[in-house]
């Protein structure tokens, strides 16, 4: 996995030219189950592995396609084997992913094929901002995946960068020193680019896990913090790659996302492919961090990272007009706008994050969880409120006032 003749500045300058992973196109439509990678003919399924790209300042390539492990992995530890067959060695979960069920299921994984171990760019990630609680949970999530590092760890849900306290950073100096992590950063999903360019002033964070996709690449201060973290060496992950949005389809949207993936199954792609290859046109960006808890979406999702030369120009407009024409269906997590204007603190993201995941993913337990989680810091009902004025700011044009009663609704 180390860096090998050739620097990452280099390699972005050569990336940006030519574009990663471009290989033969294929004839036939772009799945998991029949395509062709280089210049072999595979039949029945798909060639690998999927590109790599440098991972910031680590010196480490990490495969441009990662598994995220948001899923029950202890229900699945069959599709480890898949992912690591096609080369998918960047791996994310964190220590409350499925109450445990993410991390025991990789370790179980380890622990039967132990030499695989040293293959793998593990990443985990904790809530805690408390250094004696953080030892806790890096305990438990070391002895879940039977490992004795994690190569990046992370504080989870970062929202604003000043909760890295100095106690933090000497936690994390005195665990890089005796080898149980090798890298720190964080994930964010509220007031991203903030936190990012925070972190790129900083000088001592080695990886971000940010929400990035077609609706937010084209955004001014998107750009600038990506550039920023970059110049700054930090490896960058993308999630919430698919740019799903939090309301549902008797909205009116239906009829929009039809429009969206029929321009796409009509040049033998998925939408979601094409969402996924949008992405890596930005060589900026390390790795996608996917929820693949199947074997038919990771090879799907495989088949879109060996193929990334077949995003077209009109593949990128058709990209950019469904996001002006559902702009109102997409919390871009700027809470920092919405929620200033409330007399009373409420975490308006948060609960459109929930939103998200109920819709956009069809999962109602983990939205239930971080609305639960929202609840119980807020300490009140949060439909009872007026939003007037946060709607007004939302740079989205969001009807907060009625999504909040709607979660109310869905969640209570």
């Amino acid at each position: 996995m180390e860096q090998r003749g050739m620097s990452r500045r280099e390699w972005l300058k050569r990336a940006g030219k030519m574009g990663l992973g471009a290989l033969a196109l294929s004839t036939s439509p772009l799945t998991g189950t029949a395509c062709k990678g280089g210049n072999t003919e595979v039949s029945g399924e798909i060639s690998g592995p999927v590109p790599k790209r440098f991972f910031g300042k680590t010196g480490v390539q990490v495969s441009c396609l990662g598994l995220g492990g948001t899923f029950n992995t202890m229900a699945n530890v069959l599709l480890l084997n898949v992912a690591i067959k096609y080369g998918i060695t960047y791996w994310d979960t964190a220590y409350s992913y499925q109450g445990g069920n993410s991390e025991k299921g990789i370790g179980k994984f380890f622990a039967t094929y132990p030499d695989v171990r040293d293959e793998i760019f593990l990443v985990s990630k904790t809530e805690r901002r408390n250094p004696d609680r953080m030892t806790q949970e890096l305990n438990t999530s070391l002895d879940r995946m039977q490992t004795r590092y994690i190569d990046m760890y992370m504080l989870h849900g970062l929202s604003d960068f000043r909760e890295i306290t100095p106690e933090i950073l000497r936690w994390v100096e005195n665990q890089k020193n005796r080898g149980r992590i090798k890298w720190f950063g964080f994930s964010t999903h509220k007031n991203m680019e903030t936190c990012m360019t925070a972190a790129a002033r900083s000088g001592w964070i080695d990886g971000i896990m940010m929400s990035y996709n077609f609706r937010l690449m084209g955004s001014e201060a998107m750009r600038s913090a990506v550039e920023a973290c970059s110049e700054a060496g930090i490896g960058l992950t993308a999630m919430k790659t698919q740019g799903r949005g939090l309301i549902a389809a008797e909205y009116g949207y239906a009829s929009k996302e039809k429009e969206l993936s029929d321009k796409f199954k009509g040049e033998g792609l998925t939408q979601e492919q094409g969402k996924l290859m949008a992405v890596w046109t930005d060589p900026r960006i390390a790795t996608i961090c996917s929820r693949m808890p199947n074997t038919e979406i990771l090879q799907d999702n495989v088949a879109a990272a060996l193929h990334q030369n077949r995003l077209t120009e009109n593949h990128k407009i058709s990209l950019q007009t469904y996001a002006v024409k559902t702009t109102g269906s997409y919390c871009a997590g700027c809470g920092r706008f919405c929620e200033s204007t409330l007399e009373e603190y409420v975490p308006v993201a948060d609960v459109m994050r929930c939103l998200m995941y109920f819709h956009g993913y069809g999962d109602y337990v983990t939205a239930k969880a971080v609305y639960d989680d929202v609840r119980r810091r807020s300490g009140c009902p949060l439909a009872n409120k007026d939003f007037s004025g946060a709607e007004q700011v939302c740079p989205q044009g969001l009807t907060i006032g009625a999504l909040i009663k709607e979660a109310e609704s869905v969640f209570s």
